[in-house]
């Protein structure tokens, strides 16, 4: 069984193969473009699956874990190339969700209270 990959070894990872060409890193309006490619595949997968539009017979299946997969990879990629630590951001944000969402929704242990 293969260790779990924490997001500074995805990012290493990353880094590591990025490093190996001469391109290098792409600017970050070019990963931008990408990203946003990638998220619209994300979107197309999810409205065959979820939505209403349908596959056509012809279409190459793939999966919302494969686009999902590539958005993830597209924003190691773009972190990468603006030095920001992914955990770090990570972190940061989880706290912001903590102090500013912390009433905003009703939780499921409220509702067991109301039983």
């Amino acid at each position: 069984m293969t260790q779990p990959k924490y997001l500074s070894d995805m990012q290493q990872e990353v880094d590591d193969y990025i490093s190996q060409f001469k391109a290098g890193y792409f600017s970050p309006l070019a990963q931008l473009a990408r990203l946003t490619e990638e998220t619209g595949e994300l979107a197309r997968e999810i409205n065959h699956y979820y939505g209403e539009k349908a596959k056509k017979t012809d279409e190459i299946p793939k999966t919302v874990e494969e686009e999902l997969g590539d958005v993830l990879v597209v924003l190691l990629i773009m972190a990468n190339s603006l030095d920001i630590d992914l955990t770090k951001v990570f972190e940061d944000n989880m706290k912001k969700f903590y102090a500013r969402d912390s009433h905003r929704f009703e939780r499921v242990d409220e509702e067991k209270s109301m039983d």
